[in-house]
């Protein structure tokens, strides 16, 4: 049975791999999911951005749904990233992702032929892709890896489709989510700009899947409590401690820098997959001060 509601924290986990065949590890993958959750996470998302989705081959995007579909609770979101590039398998990945146990998938927009794509033509992708998905689907708006930025009309025109649930909004310009809410007030509105999650809950979303809280899912998860309570001040800062660390580590250095970041908090995820790389020392070591300076504890040496 799904969760009631598609609201509060859900972290975009990285894709652990191993360090000496860069396959997939599924071990290391339940126990980070695990710990992720017992720190009050409403859910999990696999094979998105952060997850480095576009670099997993597509029976590994459906394992990692398979291998954590018994350790996200029926009460939690598992949602699995199902982009491609062509619609025909954009909807094979999602019914692959659905059959292995994904209750939602979160996709982006296609952007190899971006420039020649209109907001009618994307909007026509994502109908058709939610006339065949099992499941319901997140529109995911992410230009800065797209270069591809969807228009509100776009929104508008799935605003009423009975499997779109929802969007993700992770353009960084909270003008964006304003436009997407009122272009489409059904859907769902979720942030994924991790120094923007206190305003933007101020603007109408519901909740974040946010790359900060692999790191910091404590904290993500008390600002949003402090927010559902009233408590704006520890809402606000609790934003003020967390956005450095969105600003810095996920806006600038991406998943080099969250698997970094999860490393040093005792969260072991294994090395970027390339041509990704991993951080440099001057990186590391900001990483580190970042880390320190919002109190988020070290792993033991």
């Amino acid at each position: 049975m799904r969760p009631q509601g598609l609201h509060g924290v859900i972290a975009p986990i990285p894709t652990p791999f191993d360090a000496e065949t860069g396959d997939v590890a599924p071990v290391a993958l339940r126990q980070v999911t695990r710990a992720l959750l017992s720190q009050g996470l409403d859910g999990i998302a696999v094979a998105g951005s952060t997850g480095e989705g576009e670099l997993l081959d597509p029976d590994e995007r459906v394992r990692l749904v398979e291998w954590l579909r018994d350790v996200v609770p029926a009460d939690r979101w598992l949602v699995a990233g199902t982009a491609a590039e062509s619609t025909r398998a954009t909807v094979r990945a999602s019914q692959e992702a659905a059959a292995a146990g994904a209750d939602l998938v979160l996709v982006r927009p296609p952007a190899y032929f971006g420039s020649l794509l209109s907001p009618a033509a994307l909007a026509d992708h994502y109908a058709r892709l939610a006339d065949e998905s099992p499941v319901p689907v997140i529109v995911y708006n992410i230009p800065r890896y797209t270069h591809v930025m969807l228009a509100d009309s776009v929104l508008r025109a799935l605003a009423e489709h009975d499997n779109i649930i929802g969007f993700k909004e992770s353009s960084g310009d909270l003008k964006v989510l304003a436009s997407f809410r009122a272009a489409a007030p059904r859907l769902t509105p979720l942030v994924g700009s991790g120094h923007l999650f206190y305003p933007a809950l101020e603007l109408g979303a519901t909740g974040g899947i946010l790359a900060m809280a692999c790191f910091a899912a404590e904290p993500c998860v008390r600002l949003y409590a402090a927010f559902r309570a009233g408590d704006r001040e520890t809402a606000g800062g609790l934003q003020e401690r967390l956005s450095p660390l969105a600003r810095e580590i996920v806006g600038v250095l991406g998943p080099p820098g969250i698997k970094a970041a999860m490393e040093l908090v005792g969260l072991g995820t294994g090395p970027v997959r390339p041509p990704l790389a991993a951080l440099d020392a001057r990186q590391q070591a900001k990483v580190t001060e970042l880390l320190a300076g919002a109190g988020l504890q070290r792993a033991a040496a």
